[in-house]
């Protein structure tokens, strides 16, 4: 069925002004509880059973559709209801359509509120055509994407398991290209314990934690496989306290990226490797976020599937590899059939230009629901 949502362009404008106005910066569970009450209240409203699971800056909100043709796997949407600009942005960054009639501003528009504005537009395309998506649906919607899933990465496996397809609904590529591959991430902290003493007295006395760190970071950097394979970053570093003592303490936190599986293996095994070189030094390795390395398959089944719709929607949806990464980092890891980027085309993520296409919005949704009512070949 080819549908249009181009007649739910003010309820899309509506809902998508309301969803901007109530920021919602990770870390804020007030502010975030508030946004997802308006989208309990919204889901619920296109037939989902909602149901929340806590978490240490508030609720995650798992969304479920039935399907029309029984239980044999769902198809997961994954979302978020977090943003990165901080809480006032919109008294000088308010939601504003602007003169061409297609772009509209505000703090997480792009990213990524006109996607879970999406998701609603499509499931109630569903409903006025009274359809059911083939399959069931779950909608995971987590509250700490933006600061890389520390608690949502348990949520998102959970409902992961058993999935038949995942479809992620951050920003797409430049032109609007499917994600179909992420490079991994992990942000690593390097904590040395030392000895103090004096640094002329009695330096022989001493264990110097920051000499230990150095060399801890320069074994790291020489297992880390050259780019475009991984990436290194020394993000912070500090440590000690005078010139003339043998610093005690010092630490560093690594930001690390890996484009394959065996890349992010040799990364993550030397850091599991390090043991003190120093007598008298402790070295903690503590991995502060993670995600997997999800590499790119040029034949992905979901995304030819996407792609095929689109083009009987006259849209031309290619795909490509994604520098950042994601929570579909880890349904790809896994092995099930994922496409990233189903949201509405823009730019300026994270910045005060954020910035989306209505009209693109209108078609992600109409896609969508083509996609969960259309009978699949293979995904």
């Amino acid at each position: 069925m080819r549908f249009d949502a181009a007649h739910l362009r003010d309820r899309a404008l509506s809902r998508l002004e309301t969803l901007v106005m109530a920021e919602s910066p990770s870390g804020e569970p007030e502010l975030l509880q508030i946004v997802n009450a308006d989208l309990e209240r919204a889901y619920r409203a296109l037939g989902a059973r909602v149901t929340r699971e806590s978490g240490p800056h508030g609720d995650h909100l798992i969304c479920e559709w039935p399907g029309a043709g029984g239980d044999d796997g769902h198809i997961l949407l994954i979302g978020h209801s977090d943003t990165v600009l901080p809480v006032g942005t919109t008294t000088d960054r308010p939601f504003t359509l602007h003169e061409d009639d297609d772009t509209v501003t505000g703090p997480g528009v792009y990213d990524m509120k006109g996607s879970l504005v999406a998701i609603e537009l499509a499931f109630a395309l569903l409903s006025e055509h009274g359809l059911a998506p083939r399959r069931p649906v779950r909608l995971v919607v987590v509250n700490d994407e933006e600061i890389g899933s520390p608690d949502g990465r348990r949520v998102i496996a959970a409902h992961a398991e058993g999935a038949f397809a995942a479809l992620g609904f951050e920003p797409p590529l430049p032109g609007g290209a499917l994600k179909t591959g992420r490079r991994g991430v992990a942000r690593v902290r390097i904590a040395v314990q030392g000895v103090e003493a004096h640094a002329g007295l009695d330096a022989s006395l001493g264990t110097s934690a920051i000499d230990e760190l150095i060399d801890q970071i320069a074994a790291v950097r020489a297992a880390v496989p050259a780019p475009p394979a991984a990436e290194f970053n020394i993000g912070t570093i500090s440590g000690g306290t005078r010139a003339n003592v043998v610093a005690g303490t010092a630490e560093a936190e690594l930001g690390l990226r890996f484009a394959t599986p065996e890349a992010e293996a040799a990364v993550l095994g030397a850091l599991d490797a390090l043991t003190p070189v120093r007598a008298g030094a402790k070295a903690t390795v503590t991995r502060l976020s993670y995600r997997p390395a999800w590499e790119r398959d040029p034949a992905n089944p979901l995304a030819a599937r996407l792609s095929t719709l689109a083009a009987e929607r006259d849209m031309d949806l290619g795909t490509g590899t994604s520098g950042g990464a994601g929570d579909t980092n880890l349904t790809g890891a896994l092995g099930i059939p994922t496409a990233d980027g189903l949201g509405p085309d823009g730019a300026g993520a994270h910045s005060m230009n954020e910035r989306a296409s209505i009209n693109s919005l209108l078609a992600r949704a109409a896609l969508l629901a083509a996609y969960l009512t259309t009978p699949e070949e293979h995904v």
